[in-house]
């Protein structure tokens, strides 16, 4: 190790990583950042954990936290600081097999939980790829392929093992610690560092899967017809739209439908309406075993490969002004991709108040993203057209988080109640999010 960093503690001897290290080309980056840390701290336990807080403070080190996966954000890594990343800490089990509860490390991801619990029946509704890591999404909300009839993962967290700032290890449950449980519900980043979750699992094994592609009418037509028939549509049926530029000025919409059933008549009843939402290109259906969605194969390296910033929003009306602004984004000279995510159903039954994660009444998820060569400019310009349309944000999908951003993530009361717990959990900003003005 550099002289600058000193010595070791002996509690991570053989976990610490930093550039003259043959692992460090594995663990410097996210999926979409190149990160250029001073060192990587790889913990085993929430103690190692707790040590490598102390090892960045004592070296006035900024601290950023990864769970294991994808990350879009790409807050997951930094340029000179310290990374604590929990890949080892990934095992997952059954507690309570009867009220299917189980325990899940947060180092673990999407691929390897549903793999191991698809052997009990169970299932998590949680990230729409295998590789996503499940600290970041089980602290920020978790919209998975089945939200509409599961809700969001931080609805079913029952209890948290988190390393505050101070290296202390607490559980936060709703009888010990319910303040620190309800922050970890959707603003944990910049709490303290959850090593464990207990989460309430869905009995599931199969489900009916669809893709179909669709052609997208300049006017938002397309959008708009999505947008009501799952407005309507019954709580098994969650989908995901993704507008794809032809690059002629025209744009193809690919839908993925997951329908929280295995039964073939159910499927088709359910999937139908959707078979009406435009000039339908291709498509297919499918009863797979769950594990499909979140794949192992999905699993790899996160090295920078995919070199992108997002921003996204939250819509509680496809409105025409909102469609047309995202056929626009989606199609322009320098489009952005542009993703859409199904709410509603579970969603919306929780009160406001009872997470961190406050919108509750808001029916897609939008997101924008850009990719090189002009990656900010393309962002910037891109979704000032559709922000007005906006209601709200999600914590998850924003590289560029601002004090602006934040009002928008946790709203009014909300934002009051995250900072004021933040500053209780962490009093010197060791773990907050770093905004830029």
């Amino acid at each position: 190790m550099s002289g600058v960093l000193g010595s070791v503690p002996t509690e991570l001897v053989g976990k610490v990583v930093t550039p003259d290290d043959k692992r460090y080309s594995r663990v410097r980056s996210t999926y979409t950042v190149i990160g250029s840390p001073a060192v990587v701290v790889l913990p085993e336990s929430a103690p190692d954990v707790a040590a490598a807080l102390r090892f960045a403070q004592e070296r006035n080190l900024q601290v950023a936290v990864r769970s294991g996966g994808h990350g879009l954000a790409g807050s997951g890594t930094n340029d000179g600081g310290l990374v604590i990343d929990l890949r080892a800490m990934n095992r997952v089990g059954v507690v309570d097999r009867r009220s299917r509860l189980v325990r899940v490390e947060a180092g673990a991801r999407w691929a390897q939980v549903a793999q191991a619990l698809a052997p009990h029946g169970l299932a998590i509704s949680s990230g729409d790829h295998g590789n996503v890591g499940v600290g970041g999404i089980a602290t920020g909300g978790g919209v998975g392929w089945m939200v509409r009839k599961y809700g969001l993962t931080v609805d079913h967290v029952r209890a948290v093992e988190v390393v505050l700032a101070d290296g202390t290890i607490m559980r936060a449950d709703a009888e010990n610690e319910p303040d620190l449980l309800w922050v970890m519900r959707g603003a944990g980043a910049g709490s303290g560092v959850a090593t464990a979750f207990e989460i309430d699992a869905m009995e599931l094994r199969e489900v009916g899967y669809a893709q179909l592609v669709t052609s997208v009418d300049p006017a938002g037509g397309t959008l708009r017809r999505w947008a009501d028939i799952m407005a309507g549509a019954p709580r098994e049926l969650s989908t995901e739209l993704r507008l794809a530029s032809q690059g002629d000025g025209s744009t193809m919409a690919v839908i993925t439908a997951v329908v929280t059933s295995d039964t073939s008549s159910v499927i088709r009843k359910v999937l139908e309406p959707l078979f009406k939402v435009g000039d339908v290109l291709g498509q297919q259906a499918h009863v797979v075993p769950y594990p499909e969605l979140v794949s192992p194969m999905h699993l790899h390296e996160n090295t920078g490969q995919m070199p992108a910033r997002t921003t996204n929003g939250l819509l509680t009306e496809m409105s025409a002004g909102a469609a047309r602004a995202l056929v626009r984004a989606s199609a322009g000279r320098d489009p952005l991709m542009v993703q859409m995510r199904s709410l509603g159903g579970a969603t919306h039954d929780p009160e406001p108040s009872a997470t961190a994660f406050a919108h509750r009444h808001q029916n897609v998820l939008v997101i924008g993203a850009a990719f090189p060569p002009n990656v900010r400019n393309t962002l910037r310009t891109g979704w000032a057209p559709v922000a007005p349309y906006m209601d709200g944000a999600y914590i998850n999908f924003e590289s560029a988080p601002t004090k602006d951003t934040f009002a928008r993530f946790y709203p009014g009361p909300t934002g009051d109640r995250v900072l004021e717990l933040q500053r209780r959990y962490d009093p010197d900003g060791i773990l907050h999010p770093r905004p830029t003005a």
